[in-house]
């Protein structure tokens, strides 16, 4: 699968699962607005075949390169993000993986033989479209979730995009991420309030904000329940001492970003 096609592949699969992220582009788009991806997202174990650098390779074969890395020690996570070596306007894409080795024996045992079930020598296109290659039961992910909510998303969930982003910069009515945040709340949009809508600031070169994810149906082994499914980010980006847009990530915005799919987050409903 070429990288434009799996970009739009997972865009079609997220709107699915994300009808917030739809309602949004679609509103934005009715404003005459021209809606660019800033970057997109996923989420995995460091497990052997699956490591973000594993995932990685699909990008780097398609013409990407790891231009970042990040380290988020609390939530027992790493990071890297790519960006297209020729083409600026190509989204960029952001991995995190969970350190398995930092978990209690408890929760690695039951992350252990949720992997047991994984196939080797699957591609990412493959992985993405297989989505959840592995059965789960939501008794394992209400345990994995009293330690690691991540753990928890990912093991419902699998390889799968948890969020999209609108790049400001290529906004018309919404130059700023302020006015852009009050559209959104004042549209009936939930926010991500953690450390403030805004993260980052334009000393930083780089302000986010998110909405807060979405619930959906997972079938489990034990029935179907309602877990937190994806969110729609916001970027803006500012230009540093050399006039160039920055391009990479903040850990200290991206740690609080993490958080728009928490289960605690729908407490407020």
């Amino acid at each position: 699968m070429q990288l434009n096609e799996f970009f739009n592949y997972c865009w079609q699969e997220y709107l699915k699962k994300t009808p917030s992220a739809k309602q949004i582009f679609d509103e934005l788009l009715g404003l005459g607005e021209t809606v660019v991806n800033d970057h997109l997202a996923l989420r995995t174990f460091s497990h052997p075949g699956i490591s973000m650098r594993d995932l990685a390779r699909y990008f780097e074969d398609q013409g990407m390169e790891v231009r970042g890395e990040y380290d988020f020690a609390e939530k027992k996570l790493k990071a890297l993000h790519l960006e297209h070596k020729e083409n600026p306007d190509s989204p960029k894409v952001f991995i995190s993986e969970l350190i398995i080795t930092d978990l209690s024996l408890e929760a690695q045992s039951l992350i252990s033989e949720t992997l047991k079930e994984l196939s080797e020598g699957k591609s990412l296109p493959e992985l993405i479209q297989q989505q959840r290659p592995w059965k789960v039961t939501h008794d394992t992910y209400k345990a994995l979730l009293k330690e690691s909510e991540y753990a928890a998303w990912l093991v419902a969930y699998g390889f799968f995009p948890n969020h999209f982003t609108v790049s400001i910069n290529h906004l018309k009515q919404f130059p700023d991420i302020g006015p852009l945040n009050e559209w959104l709340l004042s549209h009936g949009h939930r926010m991500n309030q953690i450390g403030g809508v805004i993260k980052g600031d334009p000393a930083s070169l780089l302000e986010q904000s998110s909405t807060i994810a979405d619930l959906g149906l997972v079938s489990f082994s034990d029935g179907e329940f309602e877990v937190p499914t994806c969110y729609y980010e916001f970027a803006k980006r500012y230009k540093d001492d050399d006039g160039k847009l920055f391009q990479g990530f903040h850990a200290a915005n991206a740690d609080k970003i993490f958080e728009s799919t928490h289960t605690e987050r729908h407490e407020d409903k």
